[in-house]
């Protein structure tokens, strides 16, 4: 499958912080750092991520987190051209 840039870069973000497996982190913190008008595509590459497996949601008291699948890092590492 291929992905747009928009998740490709949400999924360089979240491995440059390492969050794969249990490390996770809010949903509402991935489009920070983003530019404004390139937030509502990242809610949305979120959710188009979600629903391929390629993140993992943590239901937690405070609300939604997510981290990357670790069954899929090698596949995601290829795609991103990553080590």
């Amino acid at each position: 499958m291929a992905l747009s840039q928009i998740e490709k870069k949400v999924l360089k973000k979240l491995m440059r912080h390492t969050y794969v497996g249990k490390r996770h982190t809010a949903k509402d913190n991935i489009p920070k750092g983003f530019p404004k008008d390139e937030r509502g595509d990242v809610r949305k590459a979120i959710k188009s991520l979600v629903r391929n497996g390629y993140l993992i949601e943590y239901p937690t008291s405070y609300g939604i987190h997510v981290s990357i699948d670790p069954a899929r890092t090698d596949e995601i590492k290829e795609i991103l051209g990553i080590g």
